[in-house]
């Protein structure tokens, strides 16, 4: 037996516990995959699928690291609900604004700025004034429209009456159809235009959300909770006076919501790269400044597992006219000054015999016996 040459061992042992440590000991991306499937609850129809979605996965790992390796960024992305989905995926799934051939020389104020006179407040949240509803979940309804008229109009009708009602998307999509496509796409100054045709707007919780296009619900469609009596387009362009309004309500504003660091966004503030095609809407719900550094808050409807529990803080004032991806561009806000409609009365209930009724919602069971034989009739009551 050889003389052992305990340094020349103890260097091996240490290189080995290193091998150790980088190769075997350290998760793999697969196992992060693990993790984050059940952290979102994803699981897959088949082994190639999960494959697949491993690779995009992958992918927008590396995309992250990429980016939260670059010292001089204002904001951090990370995997988040939307790292199994390649980008073109994400962006048929979570767009939906149609601004179409729109001339944006037309946006002209109708008004409402000639109200927004003297100094606005260095900041304003109305989510601490109690204007703002919890952040909501489009899914894969190109629907970001409709949550963005309906959140401004939660604003106002709070401002206005002290009562916040959270408010149907379904209905609009269901049935604003003149100029709106549902999950298709559509514009908020045409959904404002449906609200007050219609003379109101109901309740989310009477009219919930399908994330799917439904033949409009004409008894629904007649309870008129929340009204609005105008709207007002921001000349394009104008922050200074977007600010002036957002010092005063929430604002519907398009921007550009298609690039990737927009689809995996975590925390901080925003400031691009993107473009100014705008083909995604949300609400501006207060604005405010950090380190130097003035933003916008935006209230968005893709979940609280994107951004900062639903919320985005995009860069303002960046020297260019038309801001952050496009966010100065196409901005409009509700305008509301009177009461709303008295609740609606209770449904009748319905009668199933001479003696027996069901109450609204309810399955009425009704059955008859002629000459020993028994029928059964089953319907639901409105």
């Amino acid at each position: 037996m050889g003389i052992v040459d305990f340094s020349q061992f103890a260097l091996l042992l240490i290189l080995s516990l290193n091998l150790c440590h980088l190769c075997f000991c350290s998760p793999t991306t697969s196992d992060l995959f693990d993790h984050w499937c059940k952290q979102h609850g994803k699981s897959y129809s088949s082994d190639e699928e999960r494959l697949h979605r491993l690779r995009v996965f992958e992918d927008n790992l590396e995309f992250v690291n990429q980016h939260n390796g670059q010292s001089n960024s204002t904001y951090k992305v990370g995997l988040n609900a939307f790292a199994d989905l390649t980008h073109h995926e994400f962006r048929a799934a979570k767009l939906g604004l149609s601004v179409g051939g729109l001339s944006f020389d037309r946006f002209k104020s109708l008004g409402g700025g000639d109200g927004f006179v003297g100094d606005v407040p260095g900041s304003i949240d109305w989510r601490e004034k109690g204007a703002v509803t919890p952040v909501k979940d489009q899914a894969s309804c190109g629907a970001c429209w409709a949550f963005s008229t309906t959140g401004a109009i939660e604003g106002i009708n709070q401002i206005k009456t002290g009562s916040l009602v959270s408010l149907s998307e379904q209905e609009l999509i269901d049935c604003d159809r003149s100029y709106n496509s549902g999950c298709g796409g559509g514009l908020m100054d045409y959904a404002f235009k449906f609200v007050i045709k219609n003379h109101g707007i109901d309740t989310e919780t009477d009219y919930p959300y399908q994330a799917v296009d439904r033949s409009c619900n004409k008894n629904k469609l007649k309870r008129r909770v929340v009204t609005i009596d105008g709207y007002t387009d921001i000349p394009s362009g104008n922050e200074q006076e977007i600010l002036k309004v957002v010092a005063t309500q929430p604002v519907s504003v398009g921007l550009c919501g298609s690039e990737r660091g927009f689809q995996l966004y975590s925390s901080g503030i925003f400031s691009g790269p993107c473009s100014t095609t705008l083909n995604h809407a949300v609400v501006i719900v207060g604005y405010a400044s950090e380190n130097g550094v003035d933003y916008w808050i935006l209230k968005n409807s893709w979940g609280k597992r994107w951004g900062m529990d639903g919320y985005m803080h995009m860069r303002r004032n960046n020297s260019d006219a038309q801001g952050v991806c496009g966010i100065n561009m196409l901005a409009s806000y509700p305008t509301k000054t009177s009461p709303n409609p008295p609740p609606s009365p209770s449904p009748s209930p319905t009668r199933c015999s001479l003696t027996s009724y069901c109450q609204a919602g309810q399955t009425c069971c009704c059955g008859w016996r002629l000459l020993g034989l028994y029928a059964f009739h089953g319907d639901v009551a409105r």
